[in-house]
């Protein structure tokens, strides 16, 4: 214990702590930085700011938004697209921020998830002890300020005059303002020393033990950290349009992916962009837009989209000129399916049922079944994730994943194709569980993917010729007709948005007759 006059367990200073030894942190020795976060820019014409331009201090009720969204995902399991719509419903000032401070709030709580493993480990070196679980939200205050002043690098000093007023928010936190105080000032002190902390574990130690030991066993460690570095890094903003992808490249000032998928810089309020409100786009990764281009001519055909919500799949097919039935098992997600319909004037035969339990009038040729999985593949944009999922929860996505295989398999016409797809990184919820499903049903057969050197190059194909995109790729680009650059976050000039892209399993399965066998 400290002779510090406050009384607390602050650690005794030290002008530049050693790396410890002990916890997960030291176990990934996954080398190389991770990225650096960007504080989002403003709406739609304004230069975005890097972190190390854009010094000036947020609103208080910003960083009271993004310690409330990360106390909802860290101690109420709520996701983090969920935390910021259900804050906004309870009527709080966050209602009321302007759009820079709700990106900030944002980006403050992503942040903070992302690398809440090494930097919570790295703040407690300036403690004695932990503290007690009572305390938990005084945990999260650290958290979020070593993650601004860490990561985002914002002025310390903002950081923790703030951090402090919110330890004394609660009278049964109030007397620990001191110690936040003394921590953050320690931490403010250490930068160098985090950087070479995090060189030193690498991107691997934000990853729960079981996610990490998971990837290592199949891709093997080098790959894996390749993997978990990709995985840290801020994407892109990409949409996809119903049509003309060369005019609305040029008005978005995007790059345009030889999959068709745009792709803009991130930061903004999305609403504001041109064509939101008309409806002429939609958001949704260029991994997520690519199953549903894999069927060919579709016009006038009927396709089943199974698990369809939120509907980026569902707009696409029906874009297409399918007549598209979409399921779903949840009534909010279905009604979330049509409001985006509606928003963008398309239109599908939206039904609420399990598909375990419901069947077509009959028998169809198209089906897309975007199976429930553990969404690691997501981590870029969801890294809640690496806190809400359970290692135990795989067990039980196979073997729904496996239930629905069989389900979507079983409303084929003969001759009809299946795309089966998940956006798990993890072989148990693709590659082997393909595999299975051919070993148990006769009447299966996989059709491989090819490659095609503008849409699916062949490193995105795996050995049995499904498609398998991981974090570490991107998509060719090709620059959209006169479209502008887009502006470099330190604006120093053109530069192309960020690379990178989803993880995403895809797999191509037709139906044979028994005389086929």
């Amino acid at each position: 214990m400290s002779n510090d006059p406050t009384g607390s367990n602050i650690a005794p200073k030290q002008s530049k702590p050693k790396p410890r030894s002990a916890g997960s942190v030291k176990d990934h020795r996954a080398g190389g930085r991770g990225e650096k976060n960007k504080r989002p820019a403003a709406g739609q014409g304004q230069k975005p700011r890097s972190d190390k331009s854009d010094k000036r201090p947020r609103g208080e009720p910003s960083r009271d938004a993004a310690l409330h969204i990360l106390m909802e995902v860290l101690h109420n399991g709520v996701s983090l697209s969920e935390a910021a719509p259900k804050l906004m419903q309870a009527g709080a000032a966050y209602a009321d921020l302007d759009p820079r401070d709700k990106a900030f709030a944002r980006a403050a709580a992503t942040t903070a998830l992302r690398y809440a493993r090494p930097l919570t480990q790295f703040t407690s070196r300036f403690m004695t002890k932990p503290l007690a679980n009572r305390h938990r939200r005084i945990d999260a205050i650290l958290l979020l300020a070593a993650a601004q002043i860490l990561e985002l690098e914002t002025a310390p000093h903002a950081v923790i005059s703030i951090a402090v007023d919110q330890a004394r928010v609660r009278r049964t936190d109030a007397h620990l303002d001191k110690l936040v105080n003394a921590v953050l000032r320690r931490v403010a002190e250490n930068r160098s020393a985090w950087l070479d902390v995090k060189q030193e574990v690498g991107p691997a130690a934000c990853l729960p033990d079981w996610m990490w030991a998971r990837w290592q066993a199949d891709y093997g460690e080098d790959l894996a950290k390749d993997i978990a570095a990709a995985s840290l890094k801020q994407a892109a903003l990409d949409i996809t349009v119903k049509s003309d992808p060369d005019q609305w490249a040029e008005k978005l000032a995007s790059a345009k992916l030889e999959t068709g998928t745009l792709r803009l810089s991130p930061g903004g309020r999305i609403e504001d962009l041109p064509g939101f409100a008309d409806g002429a786009w939609w958001v949704q990764d260029a991994a997520s837009a690519l199953p549903a281009t894999l069927f060919g001519d579709i016009a006038s055909q009927t396709v089943l989209d199974l698990c369809a919500a939120p509907g980026g799949k569902t707009a696409q097919l029906a874009a297409s000129g399918a007549n598209v039935i979409a399921v779903d098992s949840m009534v909010n997600r279905v009604r979330r399916l049509r409001e985006n319909l509606d928003r963008l004037d398309l239109s599908a035969q939206c039904i609420e049922a399990d598909v375990l339990e419901w069947r077509p009038d009959e028998p169809v040729r198209f089906v897309l079944l975007d199976a429930p999985c553990s969404a690691t593949g997501t981590l870029r944009r969801h890294p809640d994730i690496l806190h809400l999922k359970r290692e135990t929860d795989q067990k039980d996505l196979v073997t729904i994943q496996a239930r629905f295989l069989t389900a979507a398999f079983g409303f084929l016409a003969p001759g009809g194709t299946l795309l089966y797809c998940t956006c798990a990184l993890e072989k148990a919820e693709g590659e082997q569980q393909v595999r299975r499903f051919l070993e148990r049903t006769p009447t299966a057969r996989r059709v491989p993917f090819e490659s095609v050197a503008d849409r699916i190059p062949g490193q995105w194909l795996n050995e049995d010729g499904d498609i398998r995109i991981l974090p570490t790729f991107s998509p060719p680009t090709k620059p959209a007709k006169n479209a502008s650059p887009t502006i470099s976050p330190d604006d120093s000039g053109p530069s192309v948005p960020p690379d990178g892209i989803d993880g995403f399993f895809i797999a191509r399965i037709t139906r044979v007759s028994q005389a086929d066998d």
